[in-house]
């Protein structure tokens, strides 16, 4: 789904992922669930793209809801992944702690359960074979010069994605406008949070970045400054 120029989300509210079409190429900016791969290549076909245009995949964290098809289309199609270095382990083996639930309601549950892992093939989740380790304050050299902001919180390597050619910041799991187990509307922090306190203090990283477009992978599209983000999830 377009959403402005050179700005594509795959996927709905339930879980996202985003695609940046320039002349360069595309970047991705996390992969979804591995069912996904159907969503990246019907949007790639209305662009009269391949896979092989894609110059990379960048993850804003490394859990399983966001590397779906990471290692199909590193194998498959030769594209590096790039996750921030406290998250490599995540990302190539899927260990993580146990973190609370939260609040939870028996419908929106089963929807978020249900869609990621009977519709999006969430049980056939591959780890990635080999990651290329980014850091706080890396500008990559990928289409749409992604500069990478550290948000600690959600996981340790959690990061916002600035792409200024798509006037967006890409958050991953640092904030969420729909919560997956409740159903709640709105922004509001993320659950299975391995440490909510720093995931609140982590909004303030993108208060000075230039964006109309602050984009979850859980949730609606928000457009907001992301100046301000962090008052709008406090105040939640």
């Amino acid at each position: 789904m377009k959403l402005a120029p050179h700005l594509y989300r795959l996927g709905n509210d339930v879980v996202a992922c985003y695609l940046i079409d320039t002349p360069e190429g595309i970047t991705l900016i996390d992969a979804g669930l591995p069912g996904h791969w159907r969503d990246l290549q019907r949007e790639l076909n209305s662009l009269g793209k391949s896979a092989d245009d894609i110059r990379g995949l960048v993850l804003t964290h490394g859990d399983s809801d966001h590397i779906g098809f990471a290692e199909r289309l590193r194998r498959e199609h030769g594209v590096a992944v790039y996750v921030h270095a406290a998250d490599a382990d995540r990302a190539r083996t899927g260990k993580k702690p146990k973190t609370p639930t939260g609040p939870m309601r028996l419908g929106p549950a089963l929807r978020f359960f249900g869609y990621s892992l009977l519709s999006k093939n969430g049980l056939r989740t591959h780890y990635i074979g080999e990651v290329t380790e980014i850091h706080d304050g890396d500008i990559l050299d990928l289409p749409g010069k992604p500069a990478i902001v550290g948000m600690p919180g959600h996981s340790p390597g959690s990061v916002a994605v600035h792409v200024p050619l798509a006037d967006a910041v890409f958050v991953g799991d640092a904030l969420t406008t729909r919560h997956v187990l409740t159903g709640r509307i709105g922004p509001q922090p993320a659950p299975f949070t391995d440490d909510p306190a720093g995931a609140l203090v982590s909004l303030d990283k993108i208060a000075g970045l230039q964006a109309s477009w602050v984009l979850p992978g859980h949730g609606a599209p928000w457009r907001t400054s992301p100046a301000q983000v962090g008052e709008a999830i406090r105040k939640g």
